[in-house]
């Protein structure tokens, strides 16, 4: 089983910047079988390793921005996926 854990305070800015994305929502994208993750070396650091996940839930691509830890799942951000991540996902689901 999956576990999640997140900053509550990140939650509630994450809500305001992004049309209401809860991270509740966002976790359920590892739920598509379809779950396109990838490593994001653009944010990771020396210690510190994050991941994006795109996935679809309730017919909603979102991309959602983690960091996975020695127990959890840490969600970081989320947001509705761009078109070039959208493109990037049908890609990937048609192969």
């Amino acid at each position: 089983m999956l576990t999640f854990e997140w900053d509550v305070e990140k939650e509630k800015s994450n809500i305001e910047k992004h049309a209401g994305i809860t991270f509740t929502t966002a976790s359920k994208v590892f739920l598509d079988s379809h779950v396109l993750i990838k490593y994001d070396s653009k944010h990771s650091s020396f210690d510190e390793d994050r991941w994006n996940a795109i996935g679809m839930v309730k017919d909603i691509l979102f991309v959602v921005f983690v960091e996975y830890t020695q127990d959890s799942i840490r969600i970081i951000s989320a947001r509705p996926a761009e078109q070039e991540e959208i493109d990037e996902y049908y890609r990937n689901y048609d192969a």
